[in-house]
């Protein structure tokens, strides 16, 4: 018999080819997968999470968290205005994470600086610098877009050690940090209401 006393929170990560869906109770219960559907990724989002789903039900659900980019525009919003919906019409929490806020939690274990870059349209790079300790995640450089040059030389000039991570296009997995890091934040009694979940793009998708 189903344990009804336990809510549970979905993760759902869209911001690359690579789709990534978890859900847990933090308790012992936890199941995820992906999907590496490419551009398919919109028009299957929706029926992969209703194979997804069950055993448990939409309203096991305490919360929702989503991968709000930087990464594929079309995946992002996709992936935020599904996950908007859900929690508005669920009437729950929702929190959107930063892809590369999810990609440090994935190095979690000891207190370091990541330093994370990821490549953006037009020879940028998406970059980013985490601390990242045993209770969290600490921006000491908030998402942004750089160029190579830009970058580099905030490497160069910045004032203590970092381990770089070059971010790659197949975040699916990442899933299960992004849901980690919003059930941390959960804990300490924070709840997100679904309209501040705001895409993180960096780039105008259009511009030349």
């Amino acid at each position: 018999m189903k344990n009804t006393d336990k809510k549970y929170g979905l993760g759902i990560h869209t911001s690359s080819p690579e789709l990534g869906l978890a859900i847990s109770n933090f308790s012992g219960d936890i199941r995820w997968q992906t999907w590496n559907l490419g551009r398919d990724l919109s028009t299957h989002l929706h029926q992969k999470l209703q194979e997804f789903m069950p055993p448990q039900t939409w309203q096991d659900l305490s919360f929702i968290a989503v991968a709000k980019g930087p990464g594929s525009f079309t995946g992002t919003r996709m992936g935020v205005v599904t996950a908007r919906t859900l929690a508005q019409q669920l009437d729950i929490p929702l929190f959107a994470i930063s892809t590369l806020a999810a990609i440090a939690w994935s190095y979690k274990g000891k207190n370091q600086q990541l330093s994370l870059q990821m490549r953006a349209q037009r020879g940028q790079l998406f970059t980013a610098i985490y601390q990242v300790g045993e209770k969290g995640l600490n921006p000491l450089l908030e998402d942004t877009v750089m160029t190579p040059e830009a970058w580099d030389k905030t490497l160069v000039d910045w004032p203590t050690s970092q381990q770089l991570i070059n971010v790659e296009n197949s975040l699916g997995i990442s899933v299960l940090s992004l849901l980690e890091l919003v059930h941390l934040e959960w804990q300490k009694g924070k709840r997100s209401h679904w309209s501040e979940a705001l895409p993180f793009y960096g780039q105008h998708p259009v511009e030349k």
